[in-house]
């Protein structure tokens, strides 16, 4: 049997691959970097381990005693653990990031990449194997947008892209073509709660793939906390981008936002 590794962050979609790559043959070999990884992922993987995310000694030596030679990193891991004092890097992960020009999501992911290849360890596409979870265009839900979500969804999707582009981040939050909430350090949800708080009521949250994306990371996703969020502060549409955005546990997703009148749009 072929092993894979998977670097596994926080939420489904860590459990969602290890599924996929164990239906294709695959013996998936997990290092969880976080403390709140899903604790079902066990049941999906052949071994699964925990190293820290600023341990890369443990995490590179790990895979290369069980002889794993490629690599998905995948889930979420936000930046805010190397701010906030939760992250203690060990001497070969402060070497990398001092070697570093700047702290950009895609600055400290190359270098990562690089390190692992470095190794003989090469990271995966993330969407490899999961291509089933990135929808096309169209509209999910029962609700179909108003001509006013339309014109912010039309907004904030080239809104999105453009923060994309400058590797700040994914998402936008926008009401009445003016944008709300841009994210940044603090992730998605921590984005939508802001903008939605900004808007009191009926935003639109838009999320897309950076103009760029190295699919090797970073790739968007969407779930059921991207809608306990949008729940929490009263947000009315999310626009993701087709083809590029994967889409987990959408049977779940799609029931509870139909059950609160949000309108979903692949575009």
């Amino acid at each position: 049997m072929f092993k894979i590794g998977l670097i596994a962050g926080v939420g489904n979609l860590p459990c969602e691959f290890a599924k996929v790559a164990k239906n294709y043959g695959f013996q998936v070999v997990a290092i969880a970097v976080v403390e709140d990884y899903e604790k079902s992922l066990q049941e999906h993987v052949s071994v699964l381990y925990q190293a820290h995310i600023g341990e890369l000694d443990s995490i590179i030596n790990l895979l290369k005693q069980e002889q794993v030679f490629a690599v998905t990193m995948i889930g979420k891991v936000t930046k805010e653990h190397l701010f906030n004092g939760s992250v203690r890097p060990d001497m070969r992960a402060l070497k990398l990031l001092q070697s570093l020009p700047n702290q950009n999501d895609d600055t400290i992911m190359l270098a990562l990449v690089q390190e692992l290849a470095s190794e003989g360890i090469r990271v995966m596409d993330q969407s490899k194997l999961l291509t089933g979870l990135m929808p096309k265009a169209g509209v999910l839900t029962e609700r179909k947008p108003t001509e006013q979500e339309q014109a912010d969804i039309d907004y904030g999707y080239e809104m999105a892209l453009r923060i994309g582009q400058l590797d700040i981040g994914q998402t936008v939050v926008v009401k009445n073509k003016a944008i709300m909430a841009v994210e940044a350090i603090e992730g998605t949800d921590a984005c939508i709660l802001r903008g939605g708080k900004l808007a009191r009521g009926n935003a639109v949250v838009a999320k897309t793939a950076k103009p760029a994306q190295d699919n090797r990371f970073d790739i968007p996703c969407v779930g059921v906390q991207t809608i306990e969020a949008m729940i929490e502060a009263e947000a009315s549409v999310l626009v993701m981008q087709a083809e590029k955005t994967l889409f987990v546990d959408q049977t779940s997703v799609l029931k509870l936002a139909n059950e609160h009148n949000i309108c979903i749009v692949v575009k």
